[in-house]
């Protein structure tokens, strides 16, 4: 039953990172995206993952773990080719 409500937690915070995506996609800046926020969502999920590792529990909890890390690692990178556009800009 744990496994079921951490995947239904997962599934509710992962359900607006692609949302997050395409927004900073279509915004072409990074002036409303936090850095800080990013990587600390980041070190979240990994100790999530790494909990699983840990306690040898590969099951289908620990996929939605990396599809979420993947979607916020997304953010990351849309994150940096933003801030890059930012500063040409301002050139």
């Amino acid at each position: 039953m744990s496994e079921i409500l951490e995947t239904a937690m997962l599934i509710c915070f992962g359900l607006s990172w692609p949302i997050n995506l395409v927004k900073n996609i279509k915004a072409k800046t990074a002036k409303s995206t936090s850095l800080k926020f990013l990587l600390l969502i980041i070190f979240g999920y990994l100790c999530g993952i790494a909990a699983k590792l840990v306690n040898q529990q590969y099951n289908y909890v620990l996929a939605v773990y990396f599809l979420n890390l993947a979607v916020v690692g997304a953010n990351l990178i849309v994150y940096f080719i933003n801030r890059k556009n930012d500063k040409k800009d301002v050139k």
